[in-house]
């Protein structure tokens, strides 16, 4: 009776990447026995069910599974990242978009009488725009193809409008020949990000409730926004109540 330890290496993984397994009984004979890998012993006894052929039934449920996109386009828990440490970067994209979101609504509903936009220019072009779309680039580092879509998206969405209300900067409402035709523009880049939003909307069905309401009421917002500066009051202006809603 006479049991080894030799090891069996396949490819070139790291040391120490392969578990091994030992017969608890003891039982192996002669000196050219060997102790099996985990994987070995894992397709060896869902093998032994069936038989050693094509109807042998093995778990390829896990990490052997190739996810769409190449990460995951449903939206879910946070998976770390093997031999790298990332951390998550979904709460610094989200906590970026919220806040920018805050002083743009403050300003939306007038309040204390603050109704000019100029101070979200900087704020969305720091932190609801470069920061969120940082967070955007990591998301895709560590494999999260809804996450990476969803904040880099957005982080442009703050860039770009922030180009749009700079004063004097890039004179983008300048160029248009009326007030009026400017709106019209507005609005429909506003609905863009409504369908943009919808769009991502459906992706979360599958999600948590929070995660839902979370799409859901910003889509709301875009299209109330939206539809605030294609419906304008009888002072041909943004209609306040709409935009407020």
């Amino acid at each position: 009776m006479a049991t080894t330890t030799n090891t069996v290496h396949t490819g070139n993984h790291a040391p120490g990447a392969e578990k091994m397994y030992q017969d608890p009984n003891n039982t192996t004979n002669g000196d050219i026995s060997r102790q099996m890998t985990h994987e070995e012993h894992s397709t060896a006894v869902a093998a032994s069910k069936f038989g050693y052929g094509p109807l042998a039934h093995v778990n390829t449920s896990g990490s052997g599974r190739l996810a769409a996109f190449g990460g995951e386009f449903q939206p879910g828990l946070y998976k770390g990242v093997k031999d790298r440490k990332f951390a998550n970067p979904a709460p610094l994209g989200l906590s970026a978009f919220a806040l920018t979101t805050f002083v743009l609504s403050l300003i939306n509903m007038s309040t204390r009488g603050v109704a000019e936009p100029n101070l979200v220019v900087g704020v969305a072009f720091g932190y609801g725009g470069l920061v969120q779309l940082l967070a955007g680039m990591w998301e895709m580092a560590v494999g999260n193809t809804f996450g990476a879509t969803a904040l880099s998206s957005y982080g442009g969405f703050w860039i770009a409008f922030a180009i749009i209300l700079t004063p004097g900067g890039f004179a983008i409402e300048e160029a248009y020949t009326s007030e009026q035709a400017f709106y019209d523009a507005f609005g429909f880049f506003l609905m863009g990000w409504f369908i943009f939003t919808t769009i991502l909307l459906i992706c979360t069905l599958r999600s948590t409730i929070a995660f839902f309401t979370l799409f859901f009421t910003l889509d709301l917002a875009f299209l109330m926004l939206g539809i605030g500066y294609l419906q304008r009051n009888a002072e041909n202006k943004p209609n306040p109540p709409v935009i407020k809603a």
